[in-house]
């Protein structure tokens, strides 16, 4: 699932008021955290992760590992945060964040 410029801009634009949801620590891609973000994405499908890493290339591994674990896209990464998107089978209307900001 590649994600289009176009698709990419609004995915932004719909995370940008959105507050990290997972925080990565120190003990990293942990069973429960990686539980955790599989509840998330399919509650609310783009959301926003947090890693609390100091090292870049700690962080960007991070990421991937995480996007891979979970079979998500990533969509953008500023800093310290990480934007994220799968799809729901089934979207709750009342959590997903694609279907409330249509």
């Amino acid at each position: 699932m590649s994600l289009s410029p176009e698709q990419r801009r609004a995915y932004r634009a719909i995370a940008h008021n959105l507050k990290p949801v997972i925080i990565v620590g120190d003990k990293g891609l942990s069973e429960g955290l990686q539980e955790e973000l599989d509840r998330a994405l399919n509650d609310h499908e783009l959301i926003k992760i947090k890693i609390a890493s100091q090292d870049r290339e700690a962080r960007q591994e991070a990421i991937q590992a995480l996007c891979e674990v979970s079979g998500a896209e990533l969509v953008q990464t500023i800093g310290k945060i990480a934007v994220i998107l799968r799809r729901a089978k089934k979207p709750n209307p009342k959590l997903s964040n694609l279907l409330r900001n249509q």
